[in-house]
């Protein structure tokens, strides 16, 4: 076989998601690509605009760091070009425009003070930031913070409120650059810088800040374009689909969609606000046919006031996060995964046979985290001590592993944690589940949210899944509180639904009626959750909150 082979530039071309605009502004060229407020484009303007943009450098009297920068003299792949903006056509644009300009795109969380943008752009050295106004003043803070550390800064380009105002071409601050006065420096017959290497980089995520200290993740070309037509076949999406953007597009380049809606030549819904009458609006408006999501969107959704709601036109597929929530009927699939996996890594597949079992058993079913998908080559429940799979009786709890090529290349800077998140062949996500009889997992917590109380381990999945099944709860999440007897015993942080009410006695009895009794929370606290900008819960704040609550009892008896 040998012999006849031959491995050269017909039958191998490096895998980049560079090739969806490519190839949509030819197939899909008059279709809409963009769509914001009353502003539009097509395929073809977007795929000229992306390329004007990284072309920008070449205009004459342009810096000459620009220019090193976007010129194909700049082939090192080293240099991260940062974004701090919201699911805006500026935004959208960059996923393609800094990788055609040979880049890396460091998206940054737009829920961050001035003092965590600076540590970020220090880390990951970025040459270049584009900012939205409404966080210019969160961006100034972080280069006054960089200039008295002593560090270079990088150059601004300021996306403004009104693309009225860009028209002039004049620069608008003094830091820098205004976008589009920044775009028409560019060419559209640039050349497009091509990945040596499909596995050199394309994205550096940062995680999104459960914890106090987010590492930066290295995502691929391959891993993109391989994750982004997964994420095609997850979503069921069909040609020309049209995508309405609650997934914030900085958290995982938006779970890869913003590459996986250009491969199938569709239209992008913009939405700089995630409100439910900005999402009624907007499905009405433009008859979306999918979206994304945290459970707190869809609560969002499902209790928006009747003055906010609009007849939907059809069918919305909907794909959502691995937490408790609304979202066990309809067109709404359950996936999970993290940012080192690019996003979703499983989707709870769905079987006909289903279909028949009670509304309960069906929702039990779908609330499942599932399998991997096609995209990711395997995923397992093993004891991290020995590496062995853990057996599929849905009861042994084990740590949730990956392995494909949509894992990312690893930490930033960071050879030892990337090697501790790798070690054995498998990507350790820190999450703890268990394996059903049918292949499928079902996570039960993370490895340090779990609830030991009195030698049993508790679950607060578990346990906010009740919650959530009480008719007046809105949110909930439970935490470990400090107990002298017991170790520590669940506490539960509850949001009520307007309109509702219910006291922690009621919240309690609830879930003795519904759980073992020494699973059932002893302390319930109703507030509102704090939350990162991708709808997860800051667990690491309550659990603050509950040690500083102290013990419960010296003497309490489950």
């Amino acid at each position: 076989m040998e012999k006849g082979s031959l491995k050269c530039s017909a039958n191998y071309i490096p895998l980049t998601p560079i090739s969806f605009l490519e190839r949509s502004a030819v197939v899909y060229a008059d279709r809409v690509s963009v769509v914001h407020g009353d502003l539009k484009f097509t395929w073809k303007q977007t795929h000229d605009r992306c390329v004007r943009l990284a072309s920008a450098s070449a205009s004459s009297g342009f810096l000459a760091a620009m220019l090193k920068l976007f010129s194909l003299v700049s082939s090192s792949y080293c240099d991260q070009v940062a974004a701090l903006a919201p699911n805006i056509p500026e935004m959208y644009e960059l996923h393609f425009a800094v990788p055609i300009a040979g880049a890396i795109l460091c998206t940054l969380n737009i829920r961050h003070d001035s003092g965590m943008v600076s540590v970020l752009l220090k880390h990951s050295e970025a040459k270049v930031i584009f900012v939205d106004y409404q966080f210019l003043d969160a961006a100034k803070g972080a280069f006054k913070i960089l200039s008295e550390e002593g560090v270079k800064l990088p150059y601004l380009v300021m996306i403004p409120e009104s693309r009225s105002l860009s028209r002039d071409g004049r620069m608008s601050t003094p830091e820098g650059f205004e976008y589009e006065s920044f775009l028409a420096r560019g060419k559209t017959d640039f050349a497009i810088v091509r990945p040596n290497d499909e596995c050199d980089p394309i994205a550096l995520n940062y995680t999104s800040g459960t914890t106090s200290s987010p590492k930066g993740v290295v995502y691929s070309h391959r891993g993109a374009y391989l994750n982004s037509l997964s994420a095609v076949l997850l979503n069921e999406m069909l040609s020309m689909p049209v995508y309405l953007w609650t997934v914030p597009m900085f958290h995982c380049n938006g779970w890869c969609l913003t590459w996986a809606v250009a491969a199938q030549g569709g239209t992008n819904v913009c939405l700089r606000n995630v409100t439910a009458k900005g999402i009624f609006d907007n499905v009405a408006r433009h008859r979306v046919t999918h979206m994304g999501g945290a459970p707190t969107v869809l609560n969002m959704i499902i209790n928006a006031p009747a003055s906010e709601r609009r007849p939907l036109p059809g069918i919305v597929t909907v794909m959502t996060g691995a937490s408790p929530g609304p979202f066990n009927e309809g067109n709404c699939s359950n996936s999970y995964g993290l940012t080192e996996t690019y996003g979703p890594g499983t989707v709870c597949a769905w079987k006909p046979e289903w279909n028949s079992l009670p509304l309960d058993a069906r929702a039990k079913l779908k609330s499942r985290q599932g399998v991997q998908h096609i995209g990711m080559e395997e995923i397992d429940v093993k004891d991290p001590a020995t590496m062995q799979s853990v057996p599929p009786d849905a009861k042994t709890i084990g740590e949730v592993m990956f392995r494909g090529n949509t894992v990312m290349n690893g930490y930033l800077k960071d050879i030892k944690a990337t090697e501790d998140a790798f070690k054995g062949g498998w990507f350790h996500s820190g999450d703890l589940g268990v394996k059903h009889p049918d292949g499928y997992i079902e996570l039960k917590d993370r490895s340090k949210d779990i609830i030991i109380s009195g030698g049993e381990n508790i679950s607060t999945i578990e346990v906010e899944s009740v919650i959530f099944s009480h008719p007046a709860v809105l949110e909930a999440a439970v935490v470990g509180r400090p107990d002298d007897h017991w170790g520590e015993t669940p506490c539960a942080f509850v949001k009520v639904k307007d309109g509702f009410s219910a006291t922690a006695e009621d919240i309690i009895k609830y879930c003795r009626d519904r759980l073992p009794r020494y699973m059932a929370p002893r302390t319930v606290v109703f507030e509102d959750l704090p939350k990162t900008s991708t709808g997860k819960t800051q667990k690491f704040v309550l659990r603050q909150k509950a040690k500083a609550m102290g013990s419960l009892s010296k003497t309490s008896k489950l």
